[in-house]
């Protein structure tokens, strides 16, 4: 894939690292001077300098051609403005956002951006996970209010022993994969959950406490994962 990371920081930085690992095209773009030159000593040349909000330097950057446009500058309004140019200007379909404020999370669907990465809604999710008041580790939110979530299997969680078939799991939710220890299992009919199962679905968020009540069951803040 070719992907533009908008936003050299240590996100972007890092997520070009991430991308160039597993054999990626990448561009970063950044558009403070000091912090492009130290990006080019440590990435190479995979680094354009200019404002990624500016469609001449999505241009250049060749936004066309992108499979992905990642937004990811410490600036939310700056974000939700590459991710427009991308999508409106250069008809890139996948655009993904890095969301700094949570309030301003809403902004960025009105704005037709659905593919967020909310790092602040994430931890505050795992510290939930870690109190065992929600049990769900959400991952990324796609258009129309689905997400991509993880569950950790404890075990007095009800769905441990039981068969997927025999799950009585919401409307719009599907099981995608379940993680167990470095074995990926693809969840048919017959696979039977363990303890200590990652358990990988989609599911609209309306159905959330559903999915959550299937797989662990009505925890309690004294409860631990």
């Amino acid at each position: 894939m070719y992907v533009i990371v908008a936003g050299g920081g240590k996100v972007g930085y890092y997520l070009a690292q991430t991308l160039q690992s597993a054999n990626h095209e990448v561009l970063v773009i950044e558009k403070d001077y000091q912090r492009y030159r130290w990006l080019q000593d440590h990435l190479g040349e995979c680094v354009l300098y200019g404002d990624a909000t500016e469609a001449g330097t999505l241009q250049r950057a060749g936004a066309a051609r992108a499979d992905v446009v990642t937004a990811v500058t410490g600036h939310d309004e700056d974000n939700i403005v590459i991710c427009r140019l991308a999508g409106d200007l250069f008809g890139c379909s996948r655009v993904v956002a890095r969301v700094n404020n949570p309030k301003n999370e809403e902004a960025f669907r009105l704005f037709g951006i659905h593919n967020l990465v909310n790092g602040t809604q994430l931890i505050y999710h795992l510290v939930e996970e870690e109190l065992g008041l929600m049990g769900l580790i959400p991952l990324l939110t796609f258009r129309g209010g689905v997400q991509f979530l993880e569950a950790i299997l404890p075990p007095d969680a009800p769905a441990v022993g039981a068969a997927i078939k025999d799950l009585v799991l919401p409307d719009r939710c599907l099981l995608l994969a379940i993680l167990r220890g470095e074995e990926v299992i693809f969840p048919r009919g017959e696979v039977v959950l363990r303890p200590g199962d990652h358990v990988f679905a989609m599911v609209d968020e309306n159905m959330l406490a559903p999915l959550r009540d299937a797989l662990l069951g009505q925890r309690n803040p004294s409860q631990h994962p």
